[in-house]
């Protein structure tokens, strides 16, 4: 049974004129500097896979995830099925991307770090970078939540993660991309300087915390893998020339020292498929066709987009 609803229900101290809340400016994107990218790029390419742990026992509170479990316990179909991507599929998206000379950003939960190390040890072995995605895709960050429980659960996934990859792990992904309002406060006081959950741009932005500047990396949700392949039920050629369509409207709105982003957002048990991966292999053959393409991790990105910024 929810809680009645009490007299402050409707009281909301950010009603006002314009956005509701003050985490950045209004911006819109034509009005913004120009972006350099190095070498005269035209277009950042940023291939972000998820490495994702699904329970077998998940709650899905206060929702289900995407991927989450669906039928009675235990969902062995599901289950198996997302245990895939980080038995088999993973490897043919690290063999697509390493014969193009393209390095990855992968957000990991946590749980993958403790459960299979050989495979973090395999994607930093390859030069790429880690983002943290949460503990596993069963601890949700939601209004719900306590703030303390939160900034216990980050500063778990970080430990995990740093100590398992040796690097700063600089980038968050929430799990589902669910944030509770104190998120981004959070991320900031742990030591994190982007985050990955807000989809309102083609373009990394500064947010504002109370623990200082947090940015906020374009990783859209509309062309991933799992969004046009699984929910939308579209098929493999309809992914491919997504990506496609994506990329030639970004290049054709770019210049040299007007720089876009083209995030790809992949999951291996979806596209690590072998029927499903060469519709990846096709898109990034077509954007490596073009001049000023700089394919580089997150890390890469967002300090080239500051050294724009000062």
């Amino acid at each position: 049974m929810n809680p009645p609803v009490t007299d402050d229900y409707l009281e909301y101290p950010q009603r006002r004129y314009g956005m509701d809340h003050d985490r950045y400016d209004w911006s819109p994107l034509p009005q913004r500097k120009p972006v350099a990218w190095p070498g005269d790029a035209r277009i950042a390419l940023w291939v972000v896979p998820a490495l994702e742990w699904f329970p077998l026992d998940m709650k899905g509170q206060p929702f289900k995830p995407p991927g989450a479990m669906q039928t009675a316990y235990p969902d062995l179909r599901h289950y198996t099925l997302r245990d895939y991507g980080n038995r088999v599929g993973i490897f043919r998206i690290m063999q697509a991307l390493e014969a193009r000379g393209v390095p990855a950003s992968v957000a990991v939960n946590a749980a993958v770090a403790v459960r299979y190390p050989s495979l973090i040890k395999a994607c930093v072995a390859r030069g790429w970078e880690v983002i943290a995605n949460g503990l596993d895709m069963d601890h949700l960050h939601h209004g719900g939540l306590s703030e303390a429980d939160e900034r216990q659960w980050i500063a778990q996934t970080l430990q995990i993660l740093r100590q398992a990859s040796g690097q700063a792990v600089r980038g968050w992904l929430s799990p589902a991309k669910s944030e509770s309002m104190h998120t981004p406060d959070l991320l900031a006081e742990a030591g994190v300087d982007y985050v990955c959950d807000w989809v309102n741009d083609d373009m990394p932005y500064a947010m504002r915390t109370r623990a200082g500047a947090l940015h906020a990396m374009p990783h859209p949700v509309d062309i991933d893998d799992y969004t046009i392949l699984v929910q939308n039920h579209h098929t493999e050629d309809d992914f491919r020339d997504a990506l496609i369509d994506q990329f030639d409207l970004l290049y054709r709105e770019s210049s040299p020292g007007d720089g876009r982003v083209m995030a790809i957002s992949l999951h291996p048990w979806v596209i690590g498929q072998p029927y499903r991966i060469s519709a990846l292999e096709e898109a990034l053959d077509h954007i490596l066709r073009h001049r000023g393409v700089w394919a580089a991790t997150g890390s890469q990105i967002l300090e080239a987009w500051k050294s724009n910024h000062p």
